[in-house]
């Protein structure tokens, strides 16, 4: 990552110092948690709720997010700000080779002025062309009456032999962590909706994002399996919030392949979500970073208070309050369809 010239632009020497430091302990997190990148093999799809990711952070936070981001081939982002500017910071660290498309900001309320993207690595990742918000019929309305609260973005990319339409979700979340009707009512219809085009179109779906799935066998989960989307068992493992205990943020597969070719096996693949408070904005940072909190939320409360305040709500908007969640995909059926011609030639 080419973050050498913008390191220098830390205007504290204490800063730009702690800065590298824990860049290096990211790193060392990120090599020993993530796999590598490969040539043309296996393709690292990733999907982050970065929370109202704007340019509203320090400068360092923003050299965490990049290093994170650069270790996968493709990510789905939700809540992006209206203001692009975060955005444009982060992928000014990532390198020329990083590109990105991304919806237009969603109007209303319930949408809160969000975008969607995907970032991805043109080394690997090829953009088909084809790019669009999901805007369901009248027929097929959210409980009848309405459109989704932040549209689905569908983009068409390649990788390697492995051609795919992915589609970034952040479903309506309501007014609890508890089964909101509406929410199983987004799920169930995208699901739904993709399924019969995947049927109609002989096209493979992979539909990612932030769900707002408490939990893996409540209704939101059924609502998006029994639409005809399938989450392996390795991605449900792991919990995409802070508090390592609900499963917002889920990757599923809709799939249109050969027979004689696997994107996914449980046994060979891996996946995860990523826990970067392991090394970055640690809690036992808290005395660092505690003189730059704003003295309304210091002055008049209790240590116990204060570090409530640096867990769950700072660090929160310095980086995130979920998870990046991963899943590593086999991309190269070389040998397979060598092995099928073979064969046919031989019939």
């Amino acid at each position: 990552m080419p973050y050498y010239r913008p390191l220098k632009n830390i205007k504290e020497k204490e800063e730009q110092l702690r800065t590298i430091d824990k860049l290096l302990l990211l790193r060392k997190q990120l090599d020993h948690e993530i796999p590598a990148k490969t040539a043309s093999e296996t393709l690292l799809l990733a999907t982050w709720n970065i929370r109202e990711f704007g340019d509203n952070r320090r400068l360092e936070s923003f050299f965490y997010i990049a290093e994170i981001l650069s270790r996968f081939d493709l990510i789905a982002i939700q809540e992006v700000s209206s203001n692009l500017k975060g955005l444009e910071k982060v992928m000014s660290l990532m390198g020329h080779n990083w590109d990105y498309i991304v919806t237009d900001s969603t109007d209303g309320t319930a949408g809160g002025g969000e975008r969607t993207a995907f970032l991805y690595d043109k080394n690997k990742i090829f953009f088909r062309k084809l790019a669009g918000e999901i805007v369901l019929p009248k027929t097929k309305l959210i409980q009848g009456e309405e459109q989704f609260a932040r549209t689905p973005f569908c983009v068409a990319f390649q990788a390697g032999w492995f051609k795919f339409h992915l589609v970034t979700v952040h479903i309506y979340y309501g007014k609890s962590s508890g089964v909101d009707p509406r929410r199983v009512a987004e799920i169930a219809s995208i699901a739904e909706y993709l399924t019969k085009r995947s049927q109609k179109e002989d096209t493979s779906y992979i539909l990612l994002g932030d769900f707002n799935i408490p939990h893996c066998k409540d209704a939101t989960m059924e609502a998006l399996e029994k639409g005809g989307f399938k989450v392996p068992e390795c991605i449900k493992e792991h919990p995409s919030d802070l508090g390592g205990t609900k499963h917002y943020d889920q990757i599923a597969f809709n799939l249109k392949l050969d027979k004689t070719m696997t994107v996914f096996s449980e046994k060979e693949q891996k996946a995860g979500a990523f826990n970067f408070t392991k090394s970055v904005y640690t809690p036992q940072d808290l005395a660092t970073y505690r003189p730059y909190f704003d003295k309304k939320n210091t002055e008049g409360k209790s240590e116990k208070q204060i570090e409530s305040y640096y867990l769950s709500k700072w660090r929160t908007f310095q980086i995130s309050d979920h998870l990046p969640l991963w899943v590593e995909l086999k991309v190269d059926f070389s040998n397979q369809y060598l092995e099928r011609m073979k064969k046919d030639i031989q019939a």
